[in-house]
């Protein structure tokens, strides 16, 4: 698990231990991982290493629900790392209105598409297809979920433009200008070009595609490796219903793209066919997601907005490779798209 460059106050581990039956007596507790959506630590007990999580949102009821689902998918012997019991049986520990789970501490590593082989690429897709049909049978409550779902409009160009025209204004005006900078304008004014060319493209609202309960955020960070193997998938946070073919391109997406943009398609292809093969997805499902998530990648300058809005620069080493993954994807489109298609 990475290890954060921003130290957090450490939680309450006494009080909280304490509401455990086997946990044992702290050692030590270290910060591991920070993000936005929950703050992560290395618990060293008496009786063994943990990894606790502060969820910084709070909700319990999502949090307990994306424990049960841990729990279920562990049954249908997907890798994963479900949260201890306490005491009495629960999985959520709020103390001073802040929630704690407790989880085992999983030794392995991470690894991007690079240190994949085509055969391990394969297993990843044939895991990811697993993950999606366990999550329909042991969550079936979407519902409203899927309602809001049916409302959903891709990117507007006229948007994006007005977009691209304020990150431009302010990439322009920095005091000190760099090479990230230079970057981001020649991108910027690439992007809107390619955006005029093929604003037509724009898909249709997304009305009723094969949706399902998705990992939400399957990337090489959220995937503990123990030597070939999967040790376990984490980060569970943003579970929720989607078409489940858009996660199966944005993960590989972020796993099988080289530092100079272009996605490794003999990788990218074992790994859709596995996934093809494992889910029942068809052909036409996944060539739907790529175009919509071409179009989302098109209209996408998160990396820039966090950088020059939110005055954020901790996705500023993405940006290179993201930002030429768009130029790339709309000149090799009907490549990606055969490659997760067949």
């Amino acid at each position: 698990m990475p290890r954060s460059s921003v130290l957090a106050p450490p939680p309450p581990v006494g009080d909280l231990l304490r509401r455990y039956r086997d946990a044992g007596d702290p050692l030590s507790c270290e910060p591991v991982a920070q993000g936005l959506l929950n703050r992560g630590y290395r618990l060293v007990t008496t009786r063994g290493d943990y990894f606790l999580k502060h969820h910084l949102d709070g909700d319990r009821d999502t949090i307990r629900r994306q424990h049960r689902a841990t729990r279920h998918l562990q049954a249908f012997g997907v890798p994963v790392a479900p949260p201890v019991e306490d005491a009495h049986g629960r999985t959520v520990t709020v103390i001073g209105g802040r929630c704690y789970a407790l989880h085992p501490w999983i030794d392995g590593r991470h690894r991007d598409g690079a240190q994949l082989t085509t055969v391990e690429s394969r297993r990843l897709g044939a895991l990811l297809g697993l993950v999606h049909t366990c999550l329909d049978r042991v969550m079936p409550d979407r519902v409203l979920e899927d309602a809001d779902l049916r409302r959903h409009d891709c990117a507007d160009p006229a948007d994006t433009f007005a977009l691209i025209d304020e990150l431009l204004t302010l990439a322009r005006g920095q005091r000190h200008r760099d090479a990230f900078d230079v970057l981001a304008e020649h991108r910027l004014v690439e992007r809107r070009a390619l955006l005029e060319r093929h604003a037509h493209r724009r898909p249709p609202p997304v009305t009723e595609p094969a949706t399902g309960w998705v990992h939400g955020d399957f990337h090489p960070l959220n995937l503990l490796y123990r030597g070939a193997e999967p040790a376990a998938i984490v980060d569970w946070d943003r579970l929720a219903v989607q078409p489940r073919a858009e996660e199966v391109v944005r993960a590989a997406a972020i796993f099988f793209v080289r530092p100079d943009g272009e996605l490794e398609l003999a990788k990218v292809r074992a790994y859709a066919a596995a996934y093809r093969r494992a889910a029942g997805a068809g052909a036409q499902e996944l060539a739907a997601a790529v175009h919509r998530v071409w179009w989302e990648r098109l209209n996408d300058f998160w990396i820039l907005r966090w950088r020059y809005q939110r005055h954020d620069r901790r996705a500023d080493p993405q940006f290179p490779a993201a930002s030429a993954l768009a130029v790339w994807w709309t000149k090799e489109y009907e490549a990606v798209c055969e490659a997760f298609a067949g």
